[in-house]
């Protein structure tokens, strides 16, 4: 015992003499105490050492040894090297952290006295590469795990099935260290819901790469919310969604590529019973939100009636580039009694893009591009809906995809409809009596929908619609753009090809206020501006053609602006324009290149319109006088109109 004490006051004078560093080894886990910290070193009964207030049982170094080492604080670095893994801990946190190591199983309990004492965040540096190994980590202090060239896959868990599993509640910082590639791929069991998980709130930073591959549930969970910059996250698969979070998403930057999950790709939830709403900084804030400000997105799904991005609150996307693509059909909820359908972007709450470019494809059957409970407002942005997937069907019993039968008289929970783009909510009541909740506004963003599987609706509102300003192109093959209430056309430029039924129908009055309209319904009945019946159509500005079959004249049009009526061939890409008797061009349009006056399925078809012949044409723009005859120009041929505030014809009640 005498030459252990002066073995170890040998080394107490070397580091003082040098200003070194004393290493002392336990199993696999080195402590490494700078000679500027140590101190006095304590040597208790012949068994117990105490060093920067770090305990030590004799019996358990096996080696101690000084060497000029550069220690940083507050750091624990963890190497793995195939089945073992070593821990290296600075001297400054040596007694707030307890390394527990079997083989490459790493579990390091971190003190709740580390607040306390005020030793500062620790920061946890992985690095190596292990075919059986892990890193758990519990503690009660906001801490940093480094990934920092990190190959890790756990295939026999010990402490829990993660690759990765911080039980820690506080916020924990992912440094994917920058130019670093680190993949991570958890066991095919276990009680682990991600394989990269934080009970807390997970903040990824830095410009590294991180792959994910999630065997059991989710590629990455966490309790709270998680944030994302600059750094690239792959999830290269997913038994669950690629990434599950509550509280809010927030994306600045970097770039998330999602692929092979069995659910969706990015999901929100809350953790609470009851939504805070957005708060300021998002300090303490529950929402179920999601905020993408910038970066790159790209999902690809194949799941059944998943979404590519889901959340319960509001998603709010004001820049960065998106990009998703759903191919899974419909599917039956047995506890909500009714379909459920694929859907590229889907919130519960309200949907608002003010900027980035979205490009949105879902070819599933009933798929969805965007859809919200709340209120949907484009403000602005590049916005590109794809639908290629038929009406799906399911009574519980029965499931049928691309349904083509007649479903008037069918219980709407039973089906989902294809729709590039839906807001708002309408329930039914009663039998004869429903309710209308969200809406639909567009002000500013360039909207592009096509859809072209059957019944599939552009772009639909369950209460009332405003377009106000921005472009909006739809080619579809149900409704081009419809509202369950009214329908607000206020400026703009909007494009509509109907290849089966109205193009613009609002099922209550429409207003068209201002803008530019090319509306082009099908032919036989259907229109190309088409009002509830018993409400009607109110034209008081903008420049509009409308294009339709020809069916029984009825009261179409009433506003402060006059209108033209006339009807004739009508060819794709074919100009029409409105000359007065002065040779003036009063307004000048071009037919959609895919329109086709001799599509349609309904009884009133016939070659080029109507039964009488030709479609049913409306124009209204500024510098009409009502009681003045005007020549319309269609194509090579011309016809005289009156222009009036009232016009009848149309194809069906309140429609053009």
């Amino acid at each position: 015992m005498k030459k252990l004490s002066l073995i170890f006051a040998a080394i107490v004078l070397a580091i003082s003499a040098q200003a070194q560093t004393m290493n002392v080894v336990v199993g696999n886990v080195t402590y490494q105490f700078p000679s500027s910290q140590a101190g006095l070193m304590e040597y208790y009964g012949g068994n117990t050492l105490v060093i920067m207030g770090k305990t030590f049982t004799i019996s358990d170094i096996s080696q101690m040894y000084i060497d000029d080492t550069q220690v940083t604080d507050n750091l624990v670095t963890v190497t793995y090297n195939g089945t073992s893994a070593s821990v290296v801990v600075a001297g400054n946190i040596a007694q707030y952290v307890e390394p527990t190591l079997s083989g490459a199983h790493v579990c390091i309990a971190q003190s709740d006295d580390l607040s306390a004492d005020n030793a500062g965040e620790i920061v946890y540096s992985l690095t190596g590469n292990s075919s059986d190994g892990e890193f758990y980590m519990s503690g009660s202090y906001k801490s940093t795990v480094e990934l920092n060239g990190l190959t890790l896959t756990n295939v026999n868990p010990v402490y829990s099935g993660a690759a990765i599993h911080v039980q820690n509640g506080k916020r924990i910082n992912v440094k994917v260290i920058t130019g670093t590639s680190n993949t991570l791929t958890d066991a095919a069991s276990g009680s682990q819901k991600g394989c990269l998980y934080v009970k807390g709130h997970a903040e990824f930073k830095q410009k590294g790469t991180l792959n994910v591959y999630g065997n059991v549930k989710h590629a990455i969970k966490s309790g709270e919310y998680i944030s994302l910059k600059n750094a690239t996250i792959n999830v290269l698969s997913a038994v669950g969604d690629g990434i599950s979070c509550n509280q809010y998403f927030l994306m600045e930057s970097g770039t998330i590529n999602i692929n092979g999950v069995g659910d969706d790709g990015i999901q929100c939830d809350l953790e609470g019973t009851e939504s805070t709403g957005e708060l300021a900084d998002h300090e303490d804030e529950d929402s179920g939100n999601i905020y993408i400000s910038g970066g790159t997105i790209t999902i690809n799904t194949a799941a059944i009636a998943s979404k590519g991005i889901k959340c319960v609150g509001d998603m709010n996307i004001t820049g960065g580039t998106i990009n998703i693509t759903t191919t899974g059909k419909g599917a039956w909820d047995e506890d909500d009694l009714e379909t459920k359908a694929a859907c590229c972007l889907s919130s519960d709450g309200n949907m608002n893009v003010s900027g980035g470019d979205l490009t949105l494809n879902s070819s599933g059957s009933g798929g969805k591009g965007m859809k919200c409970d709340g209120y949907m407002n484009l403000t602005g942005g590049t916005i590109d809906v794809t639908t290629t997937g038929g009406l799906y069907y399911n009574n519980g019993t029965t499931e049928n995809t691309n349904y083509t039968g007649n479903t008037d008289n069918v219980n709407s929970n039973y089906y989902s409809s294809p729709k590039g783009i839906k807001a708002g909510l309408k329930t039914s009541a009663s039998s004869y009596s429903y309710t209308y909740s969200g809406g639909l506004v567009i002000s500013g963003a360039t909207v592009t929908v096509s859809t072209s599987g059957n019944n599939g609706e552009g772009i639909e509102s369950k209460n009332q619609m405003t377009i106000s300003d921005g472009s909006v192109t739809v080619n579809s093959h149900d409704d081009g753009i419809n509202s369950a209430k009214e329908m607000y056309l206020e400026g703009g430029t909007i494009t509509v090809v109907a290849a089966n039924n109205d193009a613009i129908d609002a099922n209550a009055n429409l207003y068209v206020k201002g803008g530019t309209i090319i509306a082009c319904g099908a032919s036989g009945a259907e229109c190309g501006l088409d009002a509830a019946e018993g409400y009607n159509l109110y034209v008081t500005g903008g420049t509009l053609l409308a294009i339709g079959g020809n069916n029984n004249a009825v009261t179409a049009t009433t506003g402060s602006q006059c209108v033209l009526s006339t009807s004739g061939n009508v060819t794709a890409g074919s100009t029409i324009k409105v000359q007065n008797n002065s040779g003036s061009t009063l307004a000048t349009f071009t037919v959609p290149a895919n329109y086709s006056s001799s599509g349609g399925t309904n009884p009133w078809f016939a070659p080029g319109g109507g039964p009488g012949g030709g479609a049913n044409i409306l124009i209204s723009c500024s510098g009409l006088t009502s009681g003045t005859s005007y020549v319309v120009y269609n194509g090579s041929s011309s016809s005289n109109a009156t222009a009036s505030t009232s016009t009848s014809g149309g194809m069906g009640p309140g429609g053009w």
